[in-house]
């Protein structure tokens, strides 16, 4: 996306460097990378990324002032997952843009979706600082959106740890020793000194939770959440404490907002970013958003809260719309697809990037845009679970110009 640098560093590539840039992910991450890392950054203009923070950043403020979408936010949340005591905002954002051609031949962001959850925020920041390191790129290249090392972890600290005791903070997953984004978890625990317990292991007693830390049972007083109730109800997944009791326990990021700011809030957003959408139920009762094309090669139908890519189809048919039961039908989206802009050049041609921008929103403090995630791929999916079998594609970070 910026021309000289790209091609700089295509020159400058080598095997030898990114196996020093695997080798030292790993290290850095005490763990192994079960993901397809691409083998570039993407150089990306400042301009672009304001562009991108303000829109989503308008998109949150408008969904969380909306008192009539969140009640219908709420409803979607499934018995048993409804957890007490919601924040008034979410603590993290997600954000992610296709990257469109507009008629004057320009790039122009188109919303793909939004997400209250945490991202891989350790994770994307390790990464890169060894694509710097491991290229030697200009450091004028800035890693985060506008912050140091120290000022993006301890925005981080604010966030996850708050006023406790790290002893007292805990990330929670399900399985977490088997989810691929097991290096992120280690990048938090080394730099905020909390611990990954898993979600079956803690314990209750009355309205207080309790973990075991080193033979010590410890309690909870903070929770920095990153379990996926999709994956606990396919999975059958029990947690070892009553989820919906009125605990004793505060939340970096609450369950709640997981439901509330998603995949179903596309539909309620106005943006000139956001393309037609509908849910699938309205849809077959005839509703058709404005500017939706009657071409089915354009659509594309999403599950409203499966994670990474899971049940997407492309140009779905008659008969599999039809298929979906009439009681499930608002649980699916269908949205006008983005044709995204082959723009990165690699050695084995133009690919395309799917950049997410990672929001902070400090319990007691603004919404603010603080780091970037980039997919780089060349199929229609662009999750890195989708391009496994090719080169210069997968997880990649923003290195940003200009800022």
């Amino acid at each position: 996306m910026i021309p000289a640098l790209r091609r700089d560093f295509n020159a400058r590539y080598t095997d030898a460097k990114y196996a020093v840039l695997r080798r030292n992910l790993d290290h850095r991450t005490r763990s192994v990378i079960d993901l397809r890392v691409a083998e570039t950054p993407v150089f990306l203009p400042a301009k672009m990324i304001r562009e991108m923070a303000d829109a989503g950043a308008a998109m949150t403020h408008q969904l969380v002032r909306d008192g009539d979408y969140l009640q219908l936010a709420d409803a979607t949340i499934p018995a048993g997952f409804r957890v007490a005591n919601c924040d008034a905002h979410p603590n993290f954002m997600t954000a992610d843009f296709a990257l469109i051609q507009a008629g004057d031949g320009s790039l122009e962001p188109r919303l793909v979706e939004l997400q209250a959850f945490p991202s891989v925020f350790g994770y994307q920041h390790v990464l890169a600082d060894e694509y710097m390191r491991c290229f030697d790129l200009d450091p004028a290249l800035q890693t985060t959106i506008g912050l140091d090392d120290a000022q993006y972890w301890e925005a981080l600290r604010q966030v996850v740890v708050g006023s406790h005791d790290p002893a007292n903070v805990i990330l929670m997953e399900v399985t977490p020793q088997l989810q691929k984004t097991l290096p992120d978890f280690r990048v938090h625990e080394d730099r905020l000194g909390i611990r990954t317990v898993d979600i079956t292991a803690i314990r209750q007693r009355g309205t207080r939770l309790f973990y075991d830390r080193d033979g010590v049972e410890t309690p909870v007083h903070r929770i920095y959440n990153r379990s996926i109730v999709d994956e606990m109800l396919r999975k059958g997944i029990q947690p070892g404490f009553d989820l919906t009791a009125d605990l004793d326990v505060e939340w970096a990021g609450h369950p709640n907002w997981y439901f509330r700011i998603s995949k179903f809030s596309v539909p309620y957003l106005r943006h000139p970013f956001v393309p037609p959408s509908v849910f699938l139920d309205a849809w077959m009762r005839g509703a058709r958003p404005e500017g939706m094309s009657s071409n089915r090669e354009d659509w594309i139908l999403k599950p409203l809260f499966s994670f990474a890519g899971k049940g997407i189809e492309f140009a779905p048919s008659d008969e599999l719309l039809h298929s979906i039961s009439v009681e499930q039908r608002g649980g699916y989206l269908l949205q006008q697809r983005m044709n995204f802009v082959s723009n990165v050049e690699t050695p084995f041609g133009p690919t395309q990037a799917e950049v997410r921008i990672l929001y902070l929103w400090p319990d007691d403090g603004d919404l603010r845009a603080v780091n970037t995630l980039v997919r780089l791929g060349r199929g229609q999916m662009m999750g890195v679970d989708h391009n496994r079998d090719q080169l210069w594609v997968g997880g990649s970070a923003g290195l940003i110009f200009g800022l």
